[in-house]
């Protein structure tokens, strides 16, 4: 009876165990089970670790160009985007030395590299520095297939037609390649409200103005529609000849041409000045003929900065001085 009793005993002992076994496997079982599907969902895949080269389409007078978002190695040849990638704290590594005007002078030496002049680019050094993006504008329009082979390349010159639209137009570009949206929003907020200040102002004076360039001893005109035409066509002073032919060189006249028009402000570019040669633009003007128009006689003739004017229009920073400069020359 007892070993009866001591045989059942045993085979419920290695039942409880076997049961207790079988129990613990299942539950380590499930535990890992559970564990590595957590993990799965969790950890990102490896391809969402790896950074993303953002890029977008720039479309532009020349053709579409397809560019990485914020480029590092940056060439410039038009010192009005120069001047605007200087204002929104953007860093370039190359520039058209030659010319540069002086409130951009920190860009003639170290550490950024020389890519020739404005109209004969430094191709070899421009390729040794193999640029992310180049940026051009009217003077290296010929030139544009050659950059292009080098590095995407994205023209960036004002339309005298539309001079206002187009810089916008430019601005808003590279707001959207350097992720200065913001930034850029803030710069032409305020050239919109200093030239409605001053399209007001010019308005209500009711006076006229003619718009001369000289170089080497001789003038052109420009009027609505042209080159520095947007005096008029949007700062509002009234055109003293509407019949100015319309071009990037200018309309060639006489000193009696001015006389006899008789503008109310005569504003003046000196090319020479700009470029380092030539005789100052007050010699030239400042004649017997000149002397008899209102201009001259009421102390309304203006000599604009050339830089600005001549060099580096279509920028953030010199497009606000010549709506400055204009506005404190009307009365």
């Amino acid at each position: 009876m007892m070993m009866k009793r001591a045989v059942w005993l045993l085979v419920a002992l290695v039942a409880i165990i076997a049961l207790l076994v079988a129990c613990g496997t299942d539950s380590a079982d499930e535990a890992s089970a559970g564990t590595g599907s957590d993990v799965e969902s969790e950890q990102p895949q490896a391809d969402s670790l790896q950074p993303q080269s953002e890029e977008l389409t720039v479309t532009h007078e020349l053709g579409e160009t397809t560019v990485k978002k914020n480029p590092e190695t940056v060439v410039v040849f038009d010192f009005g985007i120069l001047d605007s990638l200087d204002k929104l704290g953007v860093e370039v590594a190359g520039v058209a030395q030659d010319s540069l005007p002086p409130y951009l002078s920190q860009y003639e030496a170290d550490p950024y590299e020389n890519i020739g002049s404005l109209k004969e680019p430094d191709f070899e050094k421009i390729a040794e520095m193999e640029p992310d993006l180049i940026i051009i504008s009217g003077r290296q329009t010929e030139v544009y297939d050659q950059l292009a082979d080098i590095a995407p390349t994205v023209f960036m010159g004002v339309d005298f037609e539309n001079y206002i639209e187009s810089f916008k137009h430019n601005m808003t570009t590279l707001g959207e390649i350097f992720d200065k949206q913001s930034e850029v929003e803030a710069e032409l907020q305020a050239i919109d409200d200093a030239i409605n200040a001053l399209h007001e102002k010019a308005s209500a004076s009711g006076k006229n103005a003619l718009i001369v360039l000289t170089t080497g001893g001789k003038v052109s005109a420009y009027g609505p529609g042209s080159r520095f035409g947007f005096v008029h066509d949007v700062f509002g002073i009234a055109a003293v000849d509407e019949n100015i032919e319309a071009s990037t060189h200018g309309q060639s006249i006489s000193f009696e041409y001015i006389a006899e028009k008789d503008p109310d402000y005569l504003f003046v570019i000196d090319r020479d000045s700009a470029i380092g040669e030539g005789e100052a633009a007050k010699q030239v003007i400042e004649n017997d003929l000149v002397k008899k128009t209102k201009a001259y006689q009421n102390d309304n003739i203006i000599y604009l900065d050339p830089n600005n004017w001549y060099l580096s229009g279509g920028g953030l920073v010199s497009v606000m001085e010549m709506v400055k400069e204009v506005d404190e020359a009307i009365q």
